[in-house]
């Protein structure tokens, strides 16, 4: 289990002493291809805030970018599923979160699992910071991702599924972008 910020105490740091972390992540665009699967984040140190974002987490000491997707789509939505499922990685990217307590820097690659149907996921297996922080789940129509009042991030999940049906461009490379709750500088 990826537990890599255990000093998180969720409460706001001014911004200039913010710690600032770094580590690589998997992420999983869950999609039946009309819709995708999207978890509900939050940052408790800026009560009200919320975004859209895909399952997916930090990849631990010796696991693999698609070991750790596997690992993260039980955990987080209490789907079993093989390495070959996987389509991916697609992309990669470097993302930049601000968090009231923190910064997080992160290389993430991104698979896309297809489904035959939107099912409703189980979250028993939440690490003790994602019980703090996720505030439910839901699928979104690909083509209104747009028009969500929330944030959805990455902004082009819709992209990322149909960059699955193209193998040879595997994996795009997205470059570095900001995500945030409270900006960088």
């Amino acid at each position: 289990m990826n537990e890599p910020f255990r000093d998180r105490r969720f409460r706001p740091v001014p911004p200039a002493e913010r710690p600032r972390r770094h580590r690589s992540a998997a992420r999983v665009v869950v999609t039946d291809g009309t819709s995708v699967l999207m978890l509900a984040d939050t940052d408790p140190g800026l009560p009200g805030s919320r975004w859209w974002v895909t399952p997916g987490g930090g990849i631990d000491p010796g696991e693999t970018p698609v070991g750790a997707a596997v690992r993260e789509l039980g955990e987080e939505i209490g789907l079993d599923v093989t390495p070959e499922r996987l389509l991916g990685p697609v992309a990669v990217r470097t993302v930049v979160h601000g968090y009231s307590d923190q910064v997080l820097s992160q290389v993430e690659h991104f698979f896309v699992l297809p489904v035959a149907a939107p099912f409703e996921p189980r979250q028993d297996g939440l690490t003790a910071d994602e019980l703090i922080t996720l505030a439910g789940w839901a699928w979104l129509p690909l083509t209104g991702l747009s028009a969500q009042p929330e944030p959805v991030w990455p902004a082009n999940v819709a992209e990322l599924v149909a960059l699955a049906t193209r193998p040879d461009a595997w994996p795009l490379d997205l470059g570095t972008v900001e995500e945030s709750t409270l900006p960088v500088e």
